[in-house]
Order: structure tokens, then C-alpha cells, then sequence
């Protein structure tokens, strides 16, 4: 037997598959702030799980802290969700959710925003539930998407630190602000969960949780928990 027909007797190589990824969008374009999502979502990786990988829109602003900020990055959001074909799953990483129904409308595969899912999340370990915000007039535009989804009755209260997202995710004293509107959201407004509301509060979840004593909600990982078990489910 020549070595040429050796050869072709070997079995073919078996194919590589790779893993599902799931895709978390920062629409803004601060690097530092997808560094602390990606940071925070360390202890949601595990050994042969999706993979999850973050990404930043460089097309948006700085922070996303006005409604023309968040109309400015909805169909860049929607161009970057129709144009990847290899993601199983899409979060979008800002707690204005924007772009968030005409992302779902651009692709077959589930969109997750981090507003939507960590009021949800939050439901589910409390009867009422407080969030934290960034700046005053964040509130108004929040309070609005609380009564389109209808819970409202839930709310106990949204104070804001008055702080940039800038200055959330890499200012020294956003930790100590953070204790302080959460412990009067917990001992004035009542409420029994904390929702931080800005996904570049990511990396103050568990120091903030350890000072109020009651579940603190990173709405970042509980998109990301969602959108796991949606990926999950379906491959199995």
C-alpha cells in the first residue's frame, strides 16, 4: 500500500465546534465602562458555557444620560445586531434599553435589556424594589418605562447619585454615594431590593449589597443570566 492511499484511509478530522456567544453591547463608547461589565461578569463564565463577550459601540456618546442619547445609538445598536451572524444571544448593556424592540425586530435570535431584566430579577426577590440612577433627570425617563411595563406598584422609590456614567465607573467616591442613596431607598422609601440603574455601577454590586443587607440587583448580570438560560435551553 502506497503511503499516498495510507492516507486516504485515515478518517477525515473531526469538526471543530465552537461555543455559543453571547454578545453584551456597552452603547457607550467608554472602554472603562465595558472593562467593569466584562469584569462583573466573571463569576457568571463557567467551564464549557457559552462564551460571553463584550463589546463596545463606538458609534455612541461617552454615557448615555439624555433621551436624545439614547434615540442617537438605536440604529447603530440595530445595524451591529443584524450584521453578526454568530452571536446566539444579544444584551444590551444600558438601563434605557435603547434600541431594545428594534434590535428584537432586526434579528430571530433573543435580544435582553438590562432595565427589563433586572426589574424582573428584582421581582422576584422582593415585594418592592428601589434603583439607584445616575443623574435626576435619568428618573423621569425610567419612571416612564416602569409604567409601560406596568409596575409601578412595585416601585418604591429611584433617588440619583447626581454623578456621570464616567464618574460611576471609575470615580473614587461612587461606592460611598451609592451607600448613601441606598440606605434611603431601603429605610425611607421602603424598599426590600436595590436595583443599581447604570450598567457602569457593575463592579459596585457586591460591596454595596454587603453594606445595605438586602439583594442588590447588577441589571447587567441578570440580562446576562437570561440570556444563558435562553442559550442553554436551546442547544439542549
Amino acid at each position: 500500500m502506497t503511503l499516498a492511499n495510507a492516507q486516504s484511509l485515515e478518517p477525515p478530522p473531526m469538526p471543530v465546534h465552537s461555543r455559543p456567544t453571547i454578545v453584551v453591547i456597552n452603547p457607550n463608547s467608554n472602554e472603562v465602562v465595558t472593562k467593569g461589565l466584562d469584569d462583573a461578569l466573571a463569576p457568571i463564565r463557567f467551564v464549557g458555557g457559552p462564551d460571553i463577550v463584550c463589546r463596545t459601540l463606538t458609534e455612541g456618546p461617552i454615557g448615555i444620560e439624555t433621551q436624545e442619547h439614547v434615540e442617537s445609538v438605536t440604529m447603530p445598536l440595530r445595524r451591529l445586531v443584524q450584521s453578526d451572524n454568530d452571536a446566539a444571544a444579544f444584551v444590551i448593556a444600558c438601563y434605557s434599553d435603547p434600541g431594545l424592540q428594534v434590535c428584537r425586530e432586526a434579528t430571530n435570535r433573543p435580544v435582553f435589556g438590562i432595565n427589563e431584566a433586572g426589574v424582573l430579577t428584582a421581582l422576584a426577590r422582593g415585594e418592592r424594589f428601589g434603583v439607584i440612577a445616575i443623574r435626576q433627570r435619568s428618573v423621569r425617563r425610567h419612571v416612564r418605562y416602569l409604567r409601560q411595563m406596568g409596575l409601578m406598584e412595585r416601585l418604591a422609590g429611584e433617588r440619583a447619585l447626581d454623578m456621570s456614567v464616567a464618574e460611576t465607573a471609575s470615580g473614587t467616591n461612587t461606592l460611598s454615594r451609592m451607600i448613601e442613596v441606598g440606605r434611603e431607598l431601603r429605610d425611607i422609601d421602603g424598599a426590600e431590593v436595590v436595583v443599581m440603574g447604570c450598567a457602569g455601577m457593575a463592579r459596585h454590586r457586591a460591596p454595596l449589597e454587603k453594606e445595605l443587607g438586602v439583594p442588590v440587583i447588577d441589571p447587567t448580570q441578570a440580562a446576562v443570566a437570561m440570556a444563558l438560560g435562553a442559550v442553554v435551553f436551546a442547544a439542549g
